[in-house]
């Protein structure tokens, strides 16, 4: 880590970006004190576990597994494992065909009562492992390294697992019993991929002690992991000397670790499938509200999700169109493929560009690898363009092209790729009056306005405004430790009669602030902020408040004598109360002040 501090989140602002919503936006940090790195949970929604086990402050150590959301990361001080090309001075001594049983009759008592060992590990696991997150396989596959190191004779060893043939692990487990020294693991690629390719088991014998070779290379001992028929990893093992019965037993082992692992990978399908399946019966359970105004929206994604025509969303900023285009993503065909939201309005030109179509190696400074684009990388799915008005009319040409002919060329590329998306759009601006204005294409607009959904100002659905400002308080107190039994009946009152220009997002924000604020377990109405007690005192809401009363006297002494400090200039009272000239122009104006 380069710094001394490395934030985590869903947030573009952080060293490591995690597009996932169970993520919250700042989720954690690791930071460099005295030494050691701790790992510092943010107030995070969904917390912060490390090795399983959830943390607010954690010293780090090496080889530690950080679960972030459905991600999980590893904290290495050092690199565990070296990669080498070269084919291993060695006798191969026995391979394992594949499909073949390992000879059970062969082993010892002492291996038998192994893997009866094993096998009863692999099987808690499995019984711990429905509903938990992945962290729970890297969990597993670590004992059953430290597991096969006690029944195995090795030195050091490692489980490897493989995504669609890459040439690099992309997972990793490590375990060494080496004293002395410290050296990384080397494995050899040549090795491995002949176990990958063959499915076989391998021993591979150490040169001879006579062997002219200033270093001594070890033993090997590699089997092959499998999910649905298919090499998916391998347990590489390193020693002085193996056996046969070592292979023998090493493959036994895989073998069982091969069906829990299959047997985890279907259980991790069936719980998102589970979760998918429990969207689509209850699609609003984020939508909170029973007016009528939510009702005839929830009616409209219901009927726009069961098509794949594209969706043009318009409504105020802060009103929950992302959230309508995830509804409707979630309860379409579509559903188990990728939701990609782009905002085009948070991107320059030529990010923008590169964003939705990619780009080759080379097509620009900085183009140092070829990347996918946005688009291309929703194959299958949805992507949600958000403040699409925003979008320069160079991009429009190109997008409408990619709608019209269903394929996208790279930045640099020059062979077209082919697309199966569904495109949601959302903005805030009135896209006719843009279209007539030449800063929107009127052939884009027609291309997206097949289906228009709008979504309601909250001003137009003050009857959801208790329910939606209850469920921010029991969030917020949850997240601040502070248990919230209700809001007090003024204060609803207030919150019901503020215009909520800022929508649902200002309404959350409001109350966030009442929460971290406040002390007792009801928000009240001095908790709110300041504009919203303003205008509903000026409509004359409330009743005489004489704690609000005492603030609002207690606001005009001091403004009188900054005033009279200032020898009556308005800029310099403004600044000895530490404001800005214009807001104190506002609040002199609502506490009736000249």
């Amino acid at each position: 880590m380069a710094e001394d501090r490395f934030s985590i989140g869903r947030g573009r602002h952080n060293n490591f970006s995690i597009r996932d919503d169970s993520v919250s936006r700042e989720h954690c940090v690791i930071i460099r004190q005295d030494g050691n790195f701790i790992v510092r949970d943010l107030e995070s929604h969904n917390g912060t576990r490390v090795n399983d086990v959830a943390v607010k402050d954690q010293v780090l150590a090496h080889r530690d597994y950080i679960a972030v959301g459905r991600t999980v990361l590893q904290f290495l001080t050092r690199e565990d494992i070296a990669f080498e090309d070269t084919t291993q001075a060695a006798t191969l001594t026995r391979s394992a065909p594949p499909d073949s049983a390992p000879n059970l009759a062969q082993l010892e008592t002492a291996g038998l009562h192994a893997l009866l060992k094993v096998s009863t590990m692999l099987h808690s696991f499995h019984a711990i492992y429905r509903g938990r997150a992945s962290s729970v396989r890297n969990l597993l596959e670590r004992h059953l390294l430290s597991l096969i190191l006690e029944i195995i004779p090795a030195s050091s060893g490692a489980i490897l697992l493989y995504e669609d043939y890459l040439d690099e692990p992309s997972s990793v487990s490590v375990t060494d019993l080496g004293e002395g020294s410290y050296r990384p693991l080397t494995i050899n690629r040549q090795t491995v991929k002949r176990v990958l390719t063959e499915g076989c088991g391998l021993l591979v014998e150490a040169p001879s002690e006579n062997t002219a070779s200033p270093l001594r290379e070890p033993a090997l001992l590699v089997a092959p992991l499998t999910i649905h028929g298919r090499p998916c990893g391998v347990i590489y093992l390193e020693g002085a000397q193996f056996r046969e019965t070592h292979l023998d037993l090493l493959v036994a082992v895989a073998q069982l670790a091969s069906m829990a692992m299959e047997n985890a990978s279907q259980l991790e399908w069936l719980a998102a499938e589970n979760e998918r399946l429990e969207a689509e019966l209850h699609p609003d359970h984020h939508m909170l509200g029973e007016s009528a105004p939510l009702r005839e929206l929830r009616r409209s994604i219901a009927r726009a999700a069961q098509t794949n025509s594209t969706v043009l969303i318009l409504g105020e900023t802060g009103t929950g169109k992302e959230l309508v285009a995830r509804t409707i993503h979630q309860n379409s065909s579509r559903a188990g493929r990728p939701f990609v939201a782009i905002n085009c309005a948070a991107l320059s030109e030529t990010l923008l560009e590169s964003e939705l179509f990619g780009h080759e190696r080379g097509a620009f400074t900085g183009a140092f690898s070829q990347k996918k684009g946005r688009l291309e990388i929703a194959e299958g799915g949805t992507v949600f363009l958000d403040e699409a008005g925003e979008m320069p009319l160079q991009l429009q040409a190109k997008l409408l092209r990619v709608l019209q002919e269903r394929q996208v060329e790279r930045v640099g590329g020059t062979q077209p790729v082919k697309l199966d998306i569904r495109l949601i759009a959302a903005t805030n601006r009135n896209l006719e009056e843009e279209v007539r204005a030449g800063r929107f294409r009127a052939d884009l607009y027609y291309r997206l306005n097949v289906v228009t959904l709008k979504t309601p100002a909250l001003r137009d659905r003050r009857a959801d405004i208790p329910a939606l400002a209850k469920h921010f308080a029991l969030k917020f107190g949850e997240q601040c430790g502070r248990p919230i039994a209700g809001i007090a009946p003024d204060a609803e009152a207030y919150l019901c009669h503020y215009e909520w220009p800022g929508n649902i997002r200002e309404l959350e924000n409001a109350i966030e602030r009442a929460v971290v604020l406040g002390s007792g377990d009801v928000i009240q109405l001095e908790e709110l902020p300041e504009s919203i007690r303003e205008i509903g005192k000026a409509a004359g809401l409330s009743r005489t408040i004489p704690l609000q009363d005492a603030i609002d006297d207690a606001k005009k002494l001091a403004i009188t004598r900054a005033f009279e400090h200032a020898r009556g200039e308005h800029p310099e009272a403004a600044r000895l109360l530490g404001v800005h000239p214009n807001y104190l122009y506002r609040l002199m104006r609502n506490l009736g002040m000249r």
